[in-house]
């Protein structure tokens, strides 16, 4: 009766084993195929790209969104948004941008102590290409004295 049941015991392990593994191979692919999908490289049509704010007293904060369209077949995903300065901030959609959506970059520059011409920079890094270009943004900053 031992010979019988202990190898029973055995082979029922064996396949259990052999489940599980498949369900943890599974759902690791599935993982993979979908980051696949988000990292896929897709297309970004670019509404804005350069903001002119004319001319704002020092002190005053400056806000623009620049807004880009997801184009491609793919989630637009926007890894990290760096400005040129400390003084300009940008903010990145915190969500992939679906096919067909509408994104905006938001971006806050705080004209205190900056008097004279202002041009910053600010470079995104994401999942389009080609890549999206640098965005711009300009004016000029009207001291507390003039």
């Amino acid at each position: 009766m031992k010979r019988i049941i202990l190898p029973a015991i055995f082979a029922s392990l064996f396949l259990f084993s052999c489940d599980i593994r498949k369900k943890d191979a599974l759902s690791k692919t599935s993982a993979t195929e979908v980051k696949k999908r988000i990292d896929s490289p897709t297309i970004a049509a670019f509404i804005d790209t350069a903001y002119d704010f004319k001319k704002v007293k020092e002190g005053e904060i400056v806000e623009y969104n620049y807004r880009f369209k997801n184009t491609g077949k793919s989630p637009l995903v926007i890894y990290e948004a760096v400005a040129s300065c400390g003084c300009t901030v940008p903010e990145k959609p915190e969500h992939p941008i679906a096919p067909g959506e509408i994104g905006f970059i938001k971006v806050k520059f705080n004209s205190d102590h900056r008097p004279g011409e202002a041009h910053k920079s600010i470079t995104i890094t994401s999942n389009a290409q080609p890549e999206f270009p640098i965005l711009i943004l300009k004016g000029t900053v009207i001291g507390k004295t003039e």
